[in-house]
């Protein structure tokens, strides 16, 4: 009985994400100026820095737009501008952390 490692449906399911980014036979390459550039786009106004590297990056936002929300709707802004990056395995993890200006000022 010949046993293949993909296809093994418990392995398939936990490792292809990983895969995403190299089943149309491109290797797609996520860097921190593309995270910063997709999240001002989707986000006028806002001041971003990303770091990080190999799928896990942090997303420091700065946002007027944040006053007055919960934590949750922050995130929420801000996955919307990467989504399309998370969903095709391109971006792996993302860590936001999503503050106002005056709660930068007062960090």
């Amino acid at each position: 009985m010949k046993f293949s490692l993909l296809s093994s449906s418990i392995v398939y399911r936990a490792f292809l994400p990983l895969f995403l980014p190299f089943i149309d036979g491109q290797i797609k390459i996520m860097n921190p100026e593309k995270i910063q550039q997709l999240i001002e786009q989707g986000m006028p106004s806002v001041s971003v820095a990303v770091s990080g590297g190999e799928g896990k990056y942090v997303a420091e936002v700065t946002s007027e737009a944040f006053d007055g929300l919960m934590l949750i709707k922050r995130h929420k802004m801000v996955y919307a501008c990467v989504n399309a990056e998370i969903t095709s395995g391109e971006l792996h993890a993302l860590t936001i952390i999503a503050k106002t200006p005056a709660e930068l000022a007062s960090a």
